[in-house]
Protein backbone atom coordinates (compact mmCIF):
# COMPACT_ATOMS: atom_id res chain seq x y z
CA UNK A 1 0.00 0.00 0.00
CA UNK A 2 0.96 3.53 -0.80
CA UNK A 3 0.47 6.35 1.28
CA UNK A 4 -1.31 9.84 -0.63
CA UNK A 5 -1.91 12.97 0.56
CA UNK A 6 -4.66 14.87 -0.58
CA UNK A 7 -5.10 18.76 0.11
CA UNK A 8 -9.24 19.89 -0.92
CA UNK A 9 -10.09 22.92 -1.19
CA UNK A 10 -13.90 23.74 -1.19
CA UNK A 11 -15.57 25.91 -3.90
CA UNK A 12 -17.74 29.06 -1.52
CA UNK A 13 -20.57 27.52 -3.50
CA UNK A 14 -20.24 24.00 -1.93
CA UNK A 15 -21.33 24.90 1.51
CA UNK A 16 -23.63 27.28 2.87
CA UNK A 17 -23.79 26.39 6.90
CA UNK A 18 -21.84 24.11 9.18
CA UNK A 19 -24.16 21.06 9.17
CA UNK A 20 -24.53 21.25 5.30
CA UNK A 21 -20.26 20.18 5.94
CA UNK A 22 -21.08 17.58 7.78
CA UNK A 23 -23.78 16.31 5.75
CA UNK A 24 -21.13 16.59 2.69
CA UNK A 25 -18.14 15.12 4.50
CA UNK A 26 -20.73 12.20 5.20
CA UNK A 27 -22.26 11.44 1.95
CA UNK A 28 -18.30 11.74 0.35
CA UNK A 29 -16.50 9.35 2.73
CA UNK A 30 -19.47 6.70 2.28
CA UNK A 31 -19.32 7.08 -1.39
CA UNK A 32 -15.27 6.61 -1.21
CA UNK A 33 -16.03 3.71 1.05
CA UNK A 34 -18.37 2.13 -1.59
CA UNK A 35 -16.41 2.82 -4.38
CA UNK A 36 -12.60 2.38 -2.98
CA UNK A 37 -13.48 -0.84 -0.38
CA UNK A 38 -9.74 -1.22 -0.26
CA UNK A 39 -8.69 2.41 1.18
CA UNK A 40 -7.05 3.50 4.61
CA UNK A 41 -7.95 6.43 5.83
CA UNK A 42 -5.19 7.65 8.47
CA UNK A 43 -6.34 11.05 9.39
CA UNK A 44 -7.69 13.99 8.41
CA UNK A 45 -7.58 17.69 9.11
CA UNK A 46 -9.00 21.44 8.63
CA UNK A 47 -6.06 23.38 7.94
CA UNK A 48 -5.73 26.89 7.88
CA UNK A 49 -4.08 27.94 4.39
CA UNK A 50 -4.74 27.67 0.55
CA UNK A 51 -6.49 24.63 0.83
CA UNK A 52 -9.37 23.80 3.47
CA UNK A 53 -8.12 20.48 4.72
CA UNK A 54 -5.35 18.13 4.28
CA UNK A 55 -6.11 13.78 4.06
CA UNK A 56 -3.63 11.16 4.83
CA UNK A 57 -4.87 7.73 3.26
CA UNK A 58 -3.10 4.55 2.18
CA UNK A 59 -4.05 2.43 -1.33
CA UNK A 60 -2.79 -0.05 -3.37
CA UNK A 61 -1.89 1.91 -6.70
CA UNK A 62 -2.08 5.89 -8.04
CA UNK A 63 -4.96 5.08 -9.95
CA UNK A 64 -7.04 4.00 -6.77
CA UNK A 65 -5.68 7.73 -5.50
CA UNK A 66 -7.02 9.19 -8.45
CA UNK A 67 -10.37 7.48 -8.18
CA UNK A 68 -10.70 9.50 -3.98
CA UNK A 69 -9.71 12.72 -5.46
CA UNK A 70 -12.14 12.66 -8.20
CA UNK A 71 -14.73 11.31 -5.95
CA UNK A 72 -14.36 14.01 -3.85
CA UNK A 73 -14.24 16.83 -6.03
CA UNK A 74 -17.81 15.94 -7.58
CA UNK A 75 -19.21 15.60 -3.84
CA UNK A 76 -17.40 19.38 -2.51
CA UNK A 77 -17.20 20.71 -5.79
CA UNK A 78 -13.49 21.03 -4.92
CA UNK A 79 -9.95 21.31 -5.97
CA UNK A 80 -8.28 18.17 -4.80
CA UNK A 81 -4.09 17.71 -4.70
CA UNK A 82 -2.69 14.25 -4.30
CA UNK A 83 0.88 13.71 -3.56
CA UNK A 84 2.84 10.30 -3.04
CA UNK A 85 4.53 10.15 0.45
CA UNK A 86 7.29 8.35 1.67
CA UNK A 87 7.51 7.21 5.41
CA UNK A 88 10.93 8.83 6.75
CA UNK A 89 12.60 5.70 8.21
CA UNK A 90 11.68 4.22 4.14
CA UNK A 91 13.26 6.88 2.89
CA UNK A 92 16.30 7.00 5.12
CA UNK A 93 16.41 2.98 3.49
CA UNK A 94 16.44 4.46 0.10
CA UNK A 95 18.86 7.43 0.33
CA UNK A 96 21.42 4.50 2.39
CA UNK A 97 21.35 2.71 -1.25
CA UNK A 98 22.89 5.31 -3.24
Amino acid sequence: MMTFIMLTRLSPEAVRSPRALEDLEHQAMERVRKECPDVEWLSSYAVLGPCDYLDIFRAKDIETASKVSTLVRTFGHAHTEIWTATEWDRFKEIVRTL
